[in-house]
């Protein structure tokens, strides 16, 4: 059944992102910016935003992942067919890569709000009849990483095949572009082509979220290559808009852009030192509470507030909930995580320990090994009393981040053999392990480099959970911290130290080796005390959710008129 075209009609806004987390099992994901991606779209459908999203189709995916007996991550390509919440749209656009004509198709997903709205999202393939065998393969893997031409092809195909598809369904009456992080700004050089080249009129359209202080993370390609690809179809003035000496594509889209943001405050902040020329505001992000809350939590949530899914902002009485509710609940979670561990690891948990869980991508700046700096002295502490959980994915070319994994293998085994203390590596995260860890550690460990992580969400999801942070005070626990500092617990300095950017290790782990023996054993001994700080924690996710995040997004950027059925009252 094809979206109604009165739904059409009356889409303002397109959303454009190289990954959106519509299920753990569709792969169309590989960490925080894609599961992001759809936390937004669900709100915006619980809000009855008037978009459409567009995202490339991976068949391949990221990669599944496996270790060896020596810790060793190793990578298995996902094969994944579409099934009957598919369907195919029935004519494909094509464009041109090179002096060749590839044809995009995309299949339709259906997001439904609480009220019924739909936001459909399109998932582009040149998986499509008439292409040529290696040309069907150009959508397959998620940020392909065999060459930067497989890159920019991919870039070609969200953006200006995004903005085209758009365009031959008949979604006419598009006053935004939202551009995901830098991926999609190809779509900026279509609606130029548009409209003619007129810059001012395409400024008006587009809307730019950057989400990386990490210079890597911003894509650039060399002009030998971009004249490779494109030929004669790129602007003369490409490098007045993208950079002098690489096609940059965050630069593209500041320049392109009449609206700009970061995800925190502190993020934004960074982001204007690096881009200095640029207005950048910020939107600190959020996370859908009704996705990320466990069925427990969700049970003792609607029993106190009925009308807590449409408005969130009566999380912040979370003090009124009965202790009792709240210590079942996080019992049940934890249960039925440590149920699951047993089955999938060699290690088994103890379900009286304090658990601290670790899980996110294994980039080096998150430093995921930290806590390990000096082992014995953790072992001393931790000895009978905490236990360890990590998961997460190296990038396959990563070699550091696989070192991280190894790293953590090796102190497992190191800290089990001469204390007792258990270390378990969780193979393959995902969207599903991360709602049972979110809601059954109980607490949230997350050490990035100070000013490196732009804001980071699952340590939201862990408060929304009553699980209780122990953070490094960057991104959003920056901001989260200074709300309420008895949600958890804060690694190191804040923003005001002008030492804090040193980021030393030495220091940080003593931080963490002197809260968990005089802070966080003490306080889980302390039962009251546990759950007092546990109804605090979830007080942060009146602020810290995606309906809060959307509503600025339509009020700041994209200027939406009409008055939503939810209101943000914070």
């Amino acid at each position: 059944m094809e979206i109604d075209q009165t739904l059409i009609n009356s889409t303002e806004v397109a959303y454009i992102s190289m990954e959106i987390a519509l299920d753990s099992s569709i792969p169309t994901y590989s960490g925080g910016l894609g599961v992001l991606s759809g936390d937004t779209v669900r709100s915006a459908a619980d809000l009855e935003i008037p978009m459409v999203a567009l995202c490339l189709c991976y068949s391949s995916g990221y990669f599944y992942q496996l270790f060896n007996e020596m810790g060793e991550q190793k990578e298995k390509e996902i094969e994944w067919n579409f099934f009957y919440e598919f369907e195919k749209i029935p004519e494909p656009i094509s464009i041109k890569i090179e002096d060749k004509e590839v044809f995009i198709s995309a299949w339709l997903y259906r997001v439904i709000g609480q009220s019924g709205h739909v936001i459909p999202v399109y998932l582009l393939t040149t998986d499509v009849e008439g292409n040529e065998p290696w040309m069907k393969k150009m959508t397959g893997s998620l940020y392909d990483s065999t060459s930067r031409w497989n890159r920019i092809v991919q870039e070609m195909i969200l953006g200006i095949g995004g903005v085209k598809l758009l365009k031959s369904l008949g979604y006419d009456n598009l006053k935004v572009y939202h551009l995901n992080e830098g991926h999609g700004s190809f779509a900026a050089l279509e609606l130029l082509k548009q409209n003619g080249g007129d810059m001012e009129k395409v400024k008006q359209k587009i809307v730019f979220t950057t989400h990386t202080p990490v210079p890597a993370g911003h894509d650039v390609f060399d002009y030998d290559l971009v004249k490779k690809v494109f030929l004669d179809r790129i602007p003369r003035n490409i490098k007045d808009l993208a950079g002098q000496n690489e096609l940059n594509m965050t630069v593209l889209a500041l320049n392109l852009s009449r609206y700009c943001n970061g995800v925190a405050k502190k993020h934004a902040e960074i982001s204007r030192k690096m881009f200095p020329n640029y207005q950048i505001d910020h939107i600190t992000n959020g996370v859908h509470l009704p996705f990320w809350v466990s069925k427990p939590m969700r049970k003792i949530f609607t029993k106190k507030w009925p009308n807590w899914r449409a408005n969130p902002y009566v999380l912040q009485n979370s003090l009124e909930l009965d202790d009792l509710d709240v210590f079942d609940a996080h019992i049940e979670n934890k249960f039925n995580l440590i149920s699951y561990q047993k089955g999938h690891s060699w290690n088994l948990l103890d379900e009286e320990l304090i658990t601290i869980g670790f899980a996110r991508r294994f980039a080096t700046y998150k430093r995921a090994v930290l806590i390990f700096r000096d082992i014995d002295r953790l072992g001393r502490i931790c000895r009978g009393k905490i236990q360890f959980i990590f998961s997460g994915k190296a990038h396959p070319k990563d070699e550091m981040g696989k070192n991280y994994i190894k790293k953590i293998f090796e102190s497992g085994q190191y800290l089990f053999d001469n204390y007792g203390v258990k270390v378990v590596l969780m193979e393959n995260y995902n969207m599903d392990l991360s709602h049972m860890l979110v809601s059954g550690v109980d607490v949230w460990l997350n050490t990035p480099n100070r000013y490196r992580e732009a804001s980071g969400t699952s340590g939201m999801k862990a408060a929304l959970n009553g699980v209780l942070n122990l953070s490094v005070l960057d991104g959003w626990w920056l901001e989260g911290y200074k709300m309420n500092d008895l949600a958890g617990w804060a690694i190191g300095p804040d923003d005001s130290d002008p030492n804090a950017a040193k980021n030393d290790w030495d220091i940080d782990a003593n931080y963490i080796y002197e809260l968990l023996e005089k802070q966080i054993i003490p306080a889980y001994m302390d039962h009251d005390t546990w759950i007092f700080r546990q109804k605090n924690a979830i007080s942060l996710a009146a602020y810290f959710n995606t309906h809060r995040m959307v509503e600025e997004y339509a009020k700041k950027a994209y200027k939406l008129v009409k008055q939503r059925p939810w209101k943000f009252q914070g």
